[in-house]
């Protein structure tokens, strides 16, 4: 079963193409408050299974904020290339690679590219995933089994801020919810997620298109 956060989420695009505060999971401030010595143990030991991570592939689970659900298959490899093939009957395709991501519409032949850095999947698609530095935690909280760790961009928090949220005993990402400027909300549940195994790079080539 995919993993719920507690709140729902919003537009496609929005989700992969800005940061911004998730509402109802702890969202963070403008000031960024003194994690504990053992918060901060955590935030490390997340930092480094991040980066052991190299491939992935799995399921995923789209919400929008008016209740859409959409599906689909996921892969991961580091550095700096991911893609989100949704389910038939959907039109829809995302690609990261090459420093940046693209997203294909099909139905309506519109293809939108932006680089990679300006989006969230920047911060989980690093050479070297680093949760400080560039990176600021602005939140963290543990409650039952799920970790919650909010990230700002250090040289531009308001920008907004992704939600991360992790199974505490794995410390496996499980999804993420981003919020842009206009309190548009997106949330990603991840499940049925395969570390390592081979990743084809033809699942990376960027769709192409008007």
């Amino acid at each position: 079963m995919p993993f719920r956060f507690p709140v729902c989420g919003s537009l496609i695009l929005t989700g992969f193409l800005f940061f911004g505060v998730g509402q109802g999971i702890h969202p963070a401030h403008a000031a960024s408050p003194e994690l504990s010595p053992v918060d901060q143990g955590w935030v490390e030991r997340i930092q480094d299974r991040m980066n052991a991570v190299t491939t992935l592939r799995g399921r995923f689970e789209q919400i929008a904020a008016d209740g859409q659900r959409t599906t689909g298959d996921v892969w991961l490899s580091r550095p700096g290339r991911m893609r989100f093939q949704y389910d038939k009957p959907s039109p829809l395709l995302l690609v990261a690679n090459d420093g940046k991501v693209v997203f294909r519409d099909a139905q309506l032949d519109q293809t939108t590219e932006i680089p990679l850095e300006r989006t969230p999947l920047g911060l989980l698609l690093g050479a070297h995933i680093t949760l400080s530095g560039n990176v600021t935690v602005t939140n963290f909280h543990r409650e039952n089994g799920v970790i919650q760790i909010a990230a700002v961009r250090t040289a531009t928090p308001g920008e907004g801020t992704l939600v991360m949220a992790f199974d505490e005993k794995f410390l496996t990402l499980r999804g993420w919810v981003v919020v842009d400027a206009q309190g548009k909300q997106t949330q990603v549940n991840l499940s049925d997620l395969v570390a390592g195994g081979d990743a084809p790079a033809k699942l990376f080539v960027l769709p192409e298109g008007n």
